[in-house]
């Protein structure tokens, strides 16, 4: 993992929760930097990038990408039900058979479930998305046939600033979107190859 600094100005509890972040154990499949947090969701913030094996620094994989950011209000925004909110975002390209499957989309969020559980993550007010894109290339575009791709787009409300074990859980959600064997027990895995466009 990345180590990630607060600013000296920031609250202990927005710190602790930094050095949780930095010490969760995220698979080696992963490449994850630290990004802008966006500055406008709340008054603290720190976001993160992650690769699927990625064929070079700096460019998104091909197996899959993701974004966490973990939000910081003292106020407790009601909508949140607590101090801390996590958003998270997820997207895969797959063969374009699964993504068809009509079920695709509750697999998907079993998967985010399943991670966090299964890392011990204690969270409640979760909510999101499960998109399914399909597309087909024409005219200068036709060469690369048909694709599919899933997004999931997630947040919910840690019960403490433990925050480590809801990284673990979206970075094996990553990897599980990937095509990649589950890392630990009770997440179980699609058999299906994913892959880019041919």
């Amino acid at each position: 993992m990345v180590d990630l600094e607060a600013p000296a100005e920031a609250p202990a509890v927005f710190t602790s929760a930094l050095s949780s972040v930095s010490a969760a154990h995220t698979r080696p499949e992963l490449t994850i930097s630290e990004i802008p947090a966006p500055g406008s969701l709340a008054p603290w913030s720190i976001a993160l990038a992650a690769d699927v094996r990625p064929s070079s620094h700096g460019i998104d994989s091909i197996l899959g990408t993701g974004r966490f950011i973990l939000l910081y209000d003292p106020e407790e925004p009601d909508a949140w039900g607590g101090a801390f909110r996590v958003v998270c975002f997820a997207q895969a390209p797959l063969e374009t058979e699964i993504g068809v499957d009509p079920f695709l989309a509750e697999v998907a969020w079993s998967w985010l479930v399943d991670a966090l559980d299964a890392r011990g993550a204690h969270y409640t007010a979760a909510s999101g998305t499960a998109t399914k894109i399909l597309s087909t290339g024409f005219g200068e575009l036709a060469e690369q046939g048909d694709g599919a791709q899933i997004e999931l787009r997630a947040s919910w409300t840690p019960s403490d600033h433990e925050v480590a074990a809801h990284v673990e859980g979206w970075s094996e959600l990553l990897c599980m979107l990937a095509g990649l064997p589950p890392a630990v027990e009770g997440v179980s895995q699609l058999s299906a190859r994913r892959v880019g466009r041919e």
